[in-house]
């Protein structure tokens, strides 16, 4: 197994054991990734995450198609950030990732 392959493989192991859930307008099945908030970094001491605006992390393969303005809703509890939100930017990581930029939609 070559290299590009083992790292395809640990990031589906981590998905399936670690990862979140969001529908996203236009997608047909739901978008696997890992889902970071600013309200819920660690309370522990000095810990700081940096992590200053929602942010929706997915797979380069999982990505494609998937564009600024569209609508996405987080499968968590309201409690644990899961709702309605808005893309506002797609960064990519340099490790075969891309970071969704979020704003939250409030109704």
């Amino acid at each position: 197994m070559g290299f590009r392959e083992q790292v395809a493989f640990m990031d589906r192991a981590l998905l399936d054991g670690l990862g979140d859930e969001a529908e996203i307008e236009g997608v047909a099945e739901p978008v696997p990734g890992f889902f970071s908030a600013p309200w819920l970094q660690p309370k522990l001491g000095q810990i700081n995450t940096g992590v200053r605006e929602p942010v929706y992390a997915v797979r380069i393969v999982h990505a494609n198609g998937i564009k600024e303005g569209m609508h996405l809703v987080i499968r968590l509890a309201p409690e644990d950030g899961g709702g309605r939100y808005v893309i506002a930017g797609r960064k990519p990581d340099g490790t075969g990732w891309i970071n969704l930029t979020l704003r939250e939609v409030r109704s």
